[in-house]
């Protein structure tokens, strides 16, 4: 089984406590200003900014059943086997864009009907595909012309789009997405549902005051895509 787990750093975590229980993420333990887990399909992980990880900075992680199998799998690109105190060994695969991608062995509940789907932004998505596929991931919906396509894990998914290397923040809801903006309203947030050519989208104001946060509907639509 593998997971995704989606790392934000944030300067307010307690505003992004209320913002995960309002999507439908639920903490397994009780969350501290310095790190704090929220799981449903897939796994959001919210870490204080610090100097090194400035507020909106997000990482990808992922969670798999055995470290050795994972490094065997990987074997054809830059990994760095190490050991993290609080963690324990952690694979860390490195793309030509710079982009680094973290593995540990570990689980996490896939339910829910909101998931994490990070985006993974390279000029070329051929790299980071095959290191997802090689992580047990598969692809499901995919651009014709290219430029996007989405991976899929047993718990979580994460989106890779042709751009600037970065890992931005994202999630994929199903069911009433007017409903799900509704929940998030009632708990303090900004938030309108768009139309977008692709699907129907929910955005949400940043509580760091960065970039709005993009909660995508199910992407029924496939002019333009096959999956």
């Amino acid at each position: 089984m593998t997971v995704v787990q989606q790392i934000l750093y944030t300067e307010h975590p307690e505003r992004w406590w209320a913002l995960a229980e309002a999507l439908g993420f639920a903490s397994p333990f009780a969350p501290t200003r310095e790190w704090g887990e929220f799981r449903a399909d897939g796994v959001l992980a919210l870490h204080h900014a610090t100097q090194e990880h400035a507020p909106g900075r997000v990482d990808l992680h992922l969670l798999v059943d055995d470290l050795d199998a994972a490094a065997s799998a990987l074997s054809a690109f830059d990994v760095v086997r190490s050991t993290m105190d609080g963690v324990g060994e952690m694979l860390t695969v490195r793309a030509s864009s710079g982009l680094a991608v973290t593995v540990s062995a570990g689980a996490a509940a896939g339910a829910g009907e909101i998931s994490v789907q990070p985006i993974w932004f390279q000029d070329d998505l051929a790299e980071p595909r095959a290191i997802l596929e090689a992580l047990g991931l598969r692809a499901g919906i995919a651009a014709d012309r290219g430029g996007w396509v989405e991976l899929r894990a047993e718990a979580g998914a994460v989106g890779l789009h042709t751009g600037m290397p970065r890992i931005a923040l994202s999630f994929e809801a199903r069911g009433d997405l007017d409903a799900l903006a509704q929940r998030v309203r009632d708990a303090g947030f900004d938030a309108a549902v768009i139309d977008e050519a692709f699907t129907r989208t929910i955005r949400v104001t940043d509580p760091d005051a960065g970039d709005e946060i993009w909660i995508n509907g199910v992407q029924d639509d496939l002019h333009g895509y096959h999956r």
